[in-house]
């Protein structure tokens, strides 16, 4: 399955090159410093941990799109699992290519919730070998999970002012509030084996201050159509699970809410200024090391290391193809041997 999510990451990243070529602007703070940068060739190259949980808000159902390829660009375009809700598992293939993918689907019913992600995360927390396994014997995994629960849209809108006002809290601008229970219990799970939490902020351009972005750019649009945003931006945060008070709901409820309103400023500061805020500080050398420099702004388009990776697809049909052929003909020569033919 590892290998196949590699292929998908890979054949996704080719098709947005050709039917739906976008400008990737993508900066980081001072968390991210030393993480990314930009190859001699003009791509974007992250060290992303192999094991983490991503978090960012959610806009437009492409918002995947940009993330594996953000997981291409750290050699973990194999290990993306993401949590999304139920009625998608119900697309015809691409619903069950999920299933076998070992994404978690929710039904928003927190006590048949819990069962699954106990089940998945239990998965993900065993330690096993094999060709594709992490270091520590874990498997690599970028655990993708959208607090909003849902894309900014009109409905979405309604419903986090319904639930600022249940809770007497002011409602956001730019993005919905979040739920914790479903990412506190993920942490909670993976406290040992996951060190950091990443954080991406996502803005399109295209989309006027007041408007949803899945009311301009839909999967069909910018695939078939030709319309799509000229730019994606990608604002990366991360902050270590050992700071985050995980064994009180409501201190990290207010925790995750306060991340939230610092990504509702960047988007703010997207609108005014057309871009988020970069790193392009230094820190001092330590032990001899080079220092680390910010990343500042990185432009780059979503394209794959080689113009023909995109064929690596066809080699395990192939070898199994050749393999069927050996067999028959080793079937073929024994019955020949045996004057059965």
């Amino acid at each position: 399955m590892a290998v196949t999510k590699q292929h998908f990451g890979v054949v996704s990243a080719t098709m947005t090159k050709w039917w739906a070529p976008v400008t990737m602007k993508v900066s980081g703070d001072e968390s991210v410093r030393g993480q990314l940068r930009r190859s001699d060739d003009g791509r974007l190259e992250c060290d992303f941990p192999e094991r983490m949980v991503l978090i960012t808000n959610h806009q437009i159902y492409t918002d995947w799109v940009y993330l594996w390829w953000s997981a291409y660009t750290a050699k973990m375009h194999g290990h993306l699992f993401i949590i999304l809700k139920e009625s998608i598992k119900y697309i015809p293939i691409l619903g069950q290519g999920m299933l076998f993918y070992g994404f978690i689907f929710l039904s928003r019913k927190w006590a048949d919730d819990q069962k699954r992600f106990s089940h998945r995360l239990q998965k993900l927390n065993s330690h096993h070998s094999g060709p594709l396994s992490g270091s520590n014997y874990l498997d690599p995994m970028w655990l993708l999970i959208f607090p909003e629960g849902t894309n900014a849209s009109v409905n979405g809108r309604a419903s986090s002012k319904k639930w600022a006002d249940k809770n007497n809290m002011e409602d956001t601008r730019h993005v919905l509030l979040p739920r914790s229970t479903g990412l506190l219990y993920c942490l909670k799970e993976l406290r040992n084996t996951v060190d950091y939490v990443y954080d991406c902020t996502m803005a399109y351009e295209g989309v006027p201050r007041g408007k949803y972005g899945q009311d301009i750019f839909t999967i069909r649009s910018t695939f078939l159509q030709g319309i799509r945003p000229k730019s994606v931006s990608l604002h990366w945060r991360r902050f270590a699970v050992k700071d985050m008070p995980l064994d009180d709901a409501k201190a990290f409820e207010q925790w995750l809410l306060q991340r939230w309103r610092e990504k509702d400023d960047l988007m703010e500061d997207y609108i005014v200024n057309g871009r988020f805020p970069a790193d392009e500080g230094e820190s001092p050398a330590i032990n001899g090391a080079k220092p680390l420099r910010g990343a500042g702004y990185i432009e780059t388009e979503i394209r794959t290391a080689h113009p023909l990776e995109f064929l690596q697809i066809f080699v395990p049909v192939t070898a199994l193809g050749l393999l069927i052929n050996v067999v028959l003909k080793f079937l073929d020569m024994v019955l020949r041997i045996l004057h059965i033919r």
